[in-house]
C-alpha cells in the first residue's frame, strides 16, 4: 500500500483552462489526474449534438488533451479518470483508442468504459410500472414534461470507477459520474477502503469536493485578499496528497501561481454545500461540520477528522427538458443621464412589445453598471423617478435612488416564452431604439439577438435497485 496517493484536479468544467491538465502532468509528481467536464446543462447540449450527429455527444476537448498528454501519462504511470463521455461514452472511448494507436501506443493503454448512467430510454417503462419520479424542487411529476425531455442521466458514484481501476484501466471514460467520485475512487482502489467505512469514504468525497472545481480552491475566484494572490496568469491547479487514514493535504505544484491556504479551501468547501451535516452523494452522506483544517506550510493545507454517515438508497437523476425560447438584447447608453436614458428605453421597448400583442412568460431588464449584480438588494422606491428600475420575473418594478450619474449603463433585456414567433419579433425591436429612443446609444455592433432554445432542469430521485452499471475494458 502506498503511503501517499496524489490526485490532481485538472478540469473544473468543460471549457476550463486548457493548459491546466498538461501542467498537472508535467510540472510535478502525481498518480492520478481527475477531469470533471459535466454540468447539468452540459448533458442536454451533448444530447442535442448527438441527435444531429450520432458520432458526437462527448467532450471533444478531452480527445485533444489525451493526444497531448497520453505519452506522458503512460511513461509516468499516471491514470486518468474523467466523465468526458457525456451521452456517448463508447464513442469517446473509441476516439481515445484511435489516439493511442496514432501515437503508436498499442498494448500500453487500457480504457475503462463505464455505462449505465443514461436512463433516457427507461423513463417510460418506469412511469408505466408506477415508479414515482417527481421533481426535487416542487414535487411535479415527470409525466408533466415527459414529452419534452431531452436527456436523463443518473449521478453514479465511485463504485464503477473502482471496478475499472481494479481491472487495470489507466484511462477511464464515463458519463454522469459524480465530481467527487473521480477523486474518491483512486483512494478506495489504492488503500483498499471498505465502501461502508463511512468516515474514510466521506474524507475521500470531501477531497474530491475540494478539487472538483479546479483552481477555485487554489486561488481562482477567491474573495479573500484576491488582489495579492500571486501570478494568476500561471495559476496552479489543486492536488490532494491522501493518506490511508483518510487525512489529506491540499497543495499545488511548486513554481505555479495562485495560492492554497485555509481561506481558499474554506471558500471552496462552501460551494454547493447545502446542509453542512448532510452533503449527500451516491457513496456517502458527508458531514462538513467535522472537517478540520490546519496550515501545513506554504501552499499546503492539511484536512482531517472527517466523519460521514451511510449513503441513501436513491440516485439523483439529472433530467433536462425543452421549455421554450429565449433571447437577450443589449444597448449601451452614455453620460450624461446614462441611467435615465436606459430606463426610458426600457419603458419604450416594453410599450412597443405590448402594442404588438407579443406573448412572453418573462421579460427581465437589467441595468448593467447600476444594478445587474446586486439586483433588488440595491433598490428602493419610487420607480423611475430619478432611480434605477428593473422588472422582476413577475413583471414587478424595482428601483434604486440615484446618488450619482453613471458614465455609461448597459440596458440588457431578456425575454422567454413558448411562443417562438413572439421571441423572434422581440429580436427585431431592439435596434429601432437606436434612432427612435433616447440619445447617446452605442454597443449594437453584434446585430440582432439570437433566439435560443431553453433547457429546463428537472432533478429527481431514482431507487438504486433500478440502475445497472457496466464496466468494459477497451485495449488500444
Amino acid at each position: 500500500m502506498k503511503e501517499i496517493v496524489r490526485v490532481a484536479g485538472g478540469q473544473g468544467f468543460w471549457g476550463d483552462l486548457l493548459t491546466a491538465p498538461v501542467d498537472q502532468v508535467r510540472k510535478g509528481p502525481i498518480d492520478y489526474l481527475m477531469l470533471d467536464y459535466l454540468a447539468e446543462v452540459t448533458m442536454s447540449i451533448l444530447q442535442k449534438q448527438r441527435a444531429r450527429n450520432p458520432e458526437m455527444g462527448y467532450a471533444r476537448d478531452f480527445v485533444d488533451l489525451m493526444r497531448e498528454i497520453l505519452p506522458d501519462c503512460v511513461e509516468r504511470e499516471i491514470k486518468v479518470l474523467s466523465n468526458a463521455g457525456g451521452v456517448n461514452v463508447e464513442g469517446c472511448a473509441a476516439a481515445i483508442a484511435n489516439v493511442a494507436r496514432e501515437l503508436g501506443m498499442q498494448g500500453k493503454v487500457k480504457i475503462g468504459v463505464i455505462t449505465g448512467d443514461d436512463v433516457l430510454e427507461q423513463l417510460d417503462e418506469w412511469i408505466a410500472n408506477g415508479v414515482e419520479i417527481n421533481s426535487m424542487d416542487d414535487g411535479t411529476p415527470l409525466s408533466s414534461v415527459r414529452d419534452r425531455v431531452q436527456s436523463a442521466n443518473v449521478y453514479l458514484g465511485a463504485a464503477p470507477l473502482v471496478e475499472a481501476l481494479d481491472k487495470g484501466a489507466n484511462i477511464i471514460v464515463g458519463g454522469r459520474l459524480t465530481d467527487t467520485g473521480l477523486t474518491l475512487a483512486p483512494l478506495i482502489h489504492e488503500f483498499g477502503w471498505d465502501f461502508k467505512d463511512w468516515d474514510k469514504i466521506s474524507a475521500g468525497t470531501i477531497a474530491g469536493h475540494i478539487i472538483e472545481c479546479g483552481a477555485q480552491s487554489s486561488g481562482g475566484n477567491c474573495q479573500y485578499d484576491w488582489q495579492n494572490i500571486p501570478d494568476m496568469a500561471n495559476i496552479g491547479f489543486p492536488i490532494v496528497e491522501a493518506s490511508p487514514d483518510g487525512s489529506f493535504v491540499v497543495t499545488k505544484h511548486e513554481g505555479t501561481g495562485g495560492r492554497v491556504n485555509i481561506q481558499s479551501i474554506k471558500e471552496q468547501l462552501l460551494y454547493e454545500m447545502g446542509d453542512p451535516h448532510s452533503y449527500i452523494t451516491p457513496d456517502v452522506v458527508a458531514d462538513f461540520t467535522t472537517i478540520q483544517l490546519e496550515d501545513a506550510g506554504e501552499n499546503r493545507v492539511r484536512v482531517h477528522g472527517i466523519g460521514g454517515h451511510p449513503n441513501t438508497d436513491s440516485y439523483k437523476v439529472s433530467i433536462a427538458y425543452f421549455d421554450g425560447w429565449k433571447s437577450v438584447g443589449t444597448l449601451v447608453y452614455s453620460w450624461p443621464d446614462a441611467l435615465e436614458k436606459a430606463t426610458a428605453a426600457d419603458r419604450i421597448l416594453r410599450q412597443r412589445l405590448e402594442n404588438l400583442g407579443l406573448k412572453f412568460d418573462v421579460i427581465l431588464t437589467e441595468f448593467v453598471g447600476a444594478n445587474a449584480t446586486h439586483g433588488h438588494l440595491a433598490t428602493s422606491s419610487p420607480p423611475y423617478e430619478g432611480g434605477v428600475a428593473a422588472a422582476s420575473a413577475d413583471g414587478a418594478v424595482i428601483s434604486q435612488a440615484i446618488t450619482q450619474d453613471y458614465p455609461e449603463v448597459q440596458l440588457r433585456v431578456g425575454v422567454r416564452g413558448h411562443d417562438k414567433a413572439s421571441v423572434e419579433r422581440f429580436t427585431k425591436e431592439i435596434a429601432p431604439l437606436i434612432l427612435t429612443g433616447p440619445p447617446g446609444v452605442t454597443g449594437f455592433a453584434g446585430g440582432r439577438p439570437k433566439v435560443e432554445e431553453i433547457m429546463a432542469y428537472f432533478p429527481a430521485l431514482i431507487p438504486k435497485k433500478l440502475i445497472e452499471t457496466k464496466v468494459d475494458i477497451v485495449e488500444a
